[in-house]
């Protein structure tokens, strides 16, 4: 019988249970996965938390690469034993097999590997939504990245290098910020022991950058708008330290007439034509090496609960995959 991390209850790691799972033959319009290879990411954290609310049981992971072992009917997108791979589909990663809306897979080209789909798709998308589409990253941007040695951090940063962007990341450690610089970013904030927005309009000359991408939330939400330039975009997608206040539009007007949005990924491929358009362009930046994909921690799924507890205590770096 497969297996699968489940959650019972909403709580912290310890709620993440090792169960045996029934998976039926799949119906209209899915596709049955066995799964080589699955991603961990910190929405996983707030599904298990209950900040985004799920029936209970549920399986939880949004991301994760295998091999198609059935299809049901109405199925023409993919077919037995193609190798595929998904970030925006409905939750239930965290399994050995499962079954899933056909529509949301995507095939996985020759030069990319299970796990590096695996521990791609959702932060990588993600990714090319935040700068190819929410804001178009040009050539001479400068623009300010919180949690720039995280998953969507190393790839962002070098996105963004090969645009032809400054990019200016945040980071907790001098460790972490080795590792951005590795990854293209050309100056770092160690933000526990200097003040942001001073380095920020240092490093501008006082002009303040056009975008800030923000997947921290609370801790630098508000003080992110000082860094922004007149008519410039506040861009967050995460709540790492927890959601951000409830915001004063009027602070907008007092600091520039600032744009503010809260984007995901399932609204920018929600369309399938939009999912394989936005996968393809992560498929082809990593191919030509312009973006490296690099694993730096991988734990059995059955582990979980150590994983979510790494995350959570900010232990990890870059992208991290569960083994089933």
């Amino acid at each position: 019988m497969p297996k699968a991390i489940r959650i019972h209850k909403p709580g912290g790691p310890e709620v993440l249970s090792w169960d045996d799972i029934a998976v039926p033959p799949p119906g209209d319009g899915e596709a049955q996965i066995r799964h080589t290879a699955i991603g961990l990411n910190y929405i996983d954290t707030y599904h298990r938390t209950g900040l985004y609310a799920l029936p209970m049981p549920a399986v939880i992971g949004s991301e994760g690469a295998g091999v198609v072992e059935a299809v049901g009917p109405g199925v023409a997108d993919v077919k037995r034993g193609d190798r595929v791979a998904y970030g925006n589909a409905p939750v239930g990663a965290y399994a050995e097999l499962r079954n899933i809306p056909a529509a949301r897979l995507v095939k996985i080209p020759d030069g990319i590997s299970d796990q590096q789909a695996a521990s791609m798709m959702l932060k990588g998308m993600t990714t090319q939504y935040l700068i190819r589409q929410t804001y178009k990253v040009q050539k001479g941007d400068t623009i300010l990245l919180h949690a720039a040695a995280g998953g969507v951090g190393l790839i962002l940063c070098q996105w963004a290098k090969h645009l032809g962007a400054t990019v200016i990341g945040t980071v907790g450690s001098k460790d972490k910020a080795a590792l951005a610089k590795a990854h293209g970013c050309d100056h770092t904030i160690l933000y526990r022991e200097e003040d942001f927005v001073a380095r920020v309009k240092a490093i501008t000359g006082g002009a303040g950058v056009p975008v800030v991408y923000d997947a921290v939330g609370k801790d630098t939400f508000l003080k992110s708008l000082d860094c922004i330039r007149p008519r410039g975009l506040m861009i967050n997608f995460g709540n790492a330290s927890g959601p951000a206040e409830p915001l004063n539009v009027l602070l907008l007007a007092q600091k520039g007439s600032l744009y503010v949005t809260r984007p995901t990924l399932m609204t920018y491929v929600a369309k399938r034509e939009d999912l394989v358009a936005c996968a393809n362009d992560l498929f082809n930046v990593v191919k030509s090496g312009a973006v490296k994909i690099e694993i730096n921690q991988t734990y059995p799924l059955k582990d979980a609960g150590q994983a979510h507890r790494d995350l959570e205590g900010r232990k990890t770096t870059g992208s991290t995959v569960f083994e089933p």
